[in-house]
């Protein structure tokens, strides 16, 4: 009797310290040496699909054990969604307490120049995480729920991705992408601004429309509010406004691709400000802040009150100017002086 006690024993010996063996390797790392592995926690994800994807990553050995160290230790509730840095020589412990702490989001960030086209926003976001190039061209274009009320049904998106630095979620889809960029346009709707808007008689798809054309005009933040004078003043006299970069638009070519000789300043469009009276059907990029400001904050006169009716680009000294004036004379004569050198 005795020996079989002590038998007895000696199982239960032998099975506890197999046992307390077997946790142990169990909560061991799965490597001796160090190798770093980024891992992600997405939205809803509980104690239990935690571990078992930390399984899959091989950065443990027994889901079921993990998720119970969790729940023994109150972790379980505190992991949440993110990106982590773990490596496969830390053990369960180990990482249960750097899961425990959070994780860092994994965002793309994005920063959008004053004055780009929409086109070009899509091709730089289908070159990161957030879509294909094909998703946001057709969203651009065919906005659907995306358009705010005060877009015309007909229009895309052009003019309201409002130009500045991002940092988007990469799980974001597209559809919440380009809604916030339109958000960020927004907030730029102040009480104050809109009140000038409507002072100016125009509707916000005009507004942002004409602050596109000054954008892509101006060289400075300076010369806006003299570019929107004078677009203004033509508007008011039924003058054509001429705009090199709306017919270069409408044909979908670059400033440096547009060629007068070849007859692009005839070949007629719905953006064409040569060949149609009033503003174009659209914007033909995205404004940024000054030029929206200046298009209605415009500086349409000189000191003795004599409107503006042109202006050129020119080189003086070797420095960039711009040159206004009140008539075809005066601006004939600026473009063989600045621009012919004559």
């Amino acid at each position: 009797m005795r020996s079989l006690l002590i038998a007895l024993a000696v199982t239960l010996l032998i099975g506890a310290l197999a046992a307390f063996l077997t946790v142990r390797w169990a909560f061991s790392p799965v490597s001796a040496t160090s190798e770093p592995v980024e891992f992600e926690v997405m939205p809803g994800w509980g104690a239990a699909r935690v571990a078992a994807e930390l399984e899959e990553h091989d950065l443990i050995r027994f889901a079921s054990l993990f998720t119970a160290y969790l729940r023994f230790e109150n972790l379980d509730r505190s992991i949440g969604e993110g990106l982590y840095d773990l490596d496969r020589s830390s053990s369960v412990p180990e990482l249960a307490r750097r899961l425990a702490q959070g994780g860092r989001p994994r965002v793309v960030e994005l920063v959008v120049p004053e004055g780009v086209r929409a086109v070009d926003i899509a091709q730089r976001l289908g070159s990161s995480e957030l879509g294909t190039v094909e998703e946001f061209e057709e969203l651009i274009g065919q906005p659907g729920e995306l358009r705010p009320e005060y877009v015309p049904e007909d229009a895309t998106l052009e003019g309201y991705l409002f130009p500045a630095s991002y940092e988007f979620p990469v799980h974001e889809s597209p559809e919440q992408v380009l809604g916030r960029m339109i958000e960020r346009f927004e907030q730029e709707l102040d009480e104050e601004l809109l009140a000038r808007v409507d002072e100016a008689g125009f509707s916000i798809h005009e507004w942002v429309t004409l602050a596109s054309l000054i954008q892509s005009e101006a060289g400075s933040d300076q010369e806006m509010p003299y570019i929107a004078g004078v677009f203004l003043n033509r508007l008011d006299v039924g003058m054509p406004l001429q705009s090199d970069p709306t017919v270069a638009y409408g044909l979908g070519k670059r400033m440096p691709e547009l060629d007068a000789v070849a007859g692009d300043m005839q070949r007629d469009h719905e953006w064409n400000t040569y060949t149609r009276g009033g503003m174009p059907k659209g914007p033909i990029s995205n404004p940024g802040r000054e030029a929206l400001h200046a298009a209605v904050n415009p500086i349409r006169t000189d000191d003795d009150g004599r409107e503006y009716f042109y202006f050129l680009h020119g080189r003086e000294n070797g420095e960039p100017l711009l040159r206004l004036n009140f008539d075809l004379e005066g601006h004939n004569r600026d473009i063989d002086t600045y621009l012919r050198g004559n």
